[in-house]
C-alpha cells in the first residue's frame, strides 16, 4: 500500500480533528483488556473501531509503533500521578504511599496488560528504544519510591526497606492479580474483573503492603 492510498484513507475515514488516533488507541486497549492479551489483530482493530487499518501506518508507522504509543499514553498517567503526589507537602508519607498503591491497583484494573506490554516492548525493541522506556518510566518510578520511603523513614513511620525491591513488590502485586483471569476462571469460577473485585483487592493490597513497611510502633498504634 502506498502513501497516497494511506493518506486518502485518512481523509475519507477520519481526519485528524475527529480523534481517529485516540480512537485507535482506545480500541486497541479495549481489545487487549477484554482478551487478556498483549497483542492485537489489525483486522479486529479496524472492525471494532470502524476505521481503516491503514490509519495505523499513518499515525504510528506500524503496529509496533501503535503499541509503543499505547504504552506511552498509559505509563505517562502513572508517572504524572506519582510526581503530583510527591509534591503534596500537606500529606504525610503514610497517606501518600497508601494513595499511590491504591492508584496503582486502579491503573492495572483499567490496563491489566500494562506490565506485560512494557516488558514485551523493552525486550523486543532496539537498545535505544528500550533505554528510552526505562529512562522515561521505570527510572522515575524508582526515584519516586526512594523519595517516598526516605521521607517515611525521616518521619519515623516506615522501617528501613529496599526501595528497589519495593518497586517489584507493588508492581508484581498489581500485575499478577489483574493478569490472572485464567486462575480466576478455573479456580474461583469468576471470569470478569469487576469494580467490586477491584475495590476488594485495592483494600487488601494497601493494607498488606503497608503492614510490611510501617515501623513496628506505627503498626501497634493503628
Amino acid at each position: 500500500m502506498n502513501d497516497t492510498t494511506v493518506t486518502a484513507g485518512v481523509a475519507k475515514d477520519s481526519p485528524e480533528q475527529s480523534g481517529a488516533r485516540e480512537l485507535l488507541l482506545d480500541t486497541a486497549s479495549q481489545i487487549m483488556r477484554e482478551g487478556d492479551l498483549v497483542d492485537i489483530s489489525l483486522s479486529e482493530l479496524s472492525l471494532r473501531s470502524g476505521l481503516n487499518s491503514a490509519l495505523v501506518k499513518y499515525y504510528f508507522g506500524n503496529k509496533a509503533g501503535m503499541l509503543k504509543a499505547l504504552l506511552d499514553r498509559d505509563m505517562e498517567a502513572i508517572v504524572t500521578s506519582v510526581d503530583a503526589l510527591l509534591a503534596k507537602d500537606h500529606m504525610n508519607p503514610e497517606a501518600k504511599l497508601r494513595r499511590h498503591i491504591g492508584k496503582v491497583i486502579d491503573t492495572y484494573y483499567n490496563y491489566p496488560y500494562l506490565n506485560r506490554l512494557l516488558m514485551r516492548l523493552v525486550r523486543d525493541s532496539d537498545h535505544a528504544e528500550s533505554q528510552r522506556i526505562a529512562d522515561k518510566y521505570l527510572a522515575p518510578l524508582g526515584r519516586a519510591y526512594e523519595k517516598l520511603i526516605a521521607s517515611g523513614l525521616k518521619a519515623g513511620v516506615f522501617r528501613p526497606i529496599d526501595s528497589q525491591l519495593f518497586y517489584f513488590t507493588v508492581t508484581g502485586a498489581a500485575d499478577r492479580f489483574f493478569s490472572a483471569r485464567l486462575v480466576l476462571r478455573h479456580c474461583f469460577d469468576q471470569d470478569t474483573l469487576t469494580e467490586e473485585l477491584r475495590d476488594r483487592y485495592r483494600e487488601h493490597t494497601v493494607d498488606f503492603v503497608m503492614a510490611g513497611i510501617l515501623a513496628p510502633d506505627r503498626q501497634t498504634s493503628r
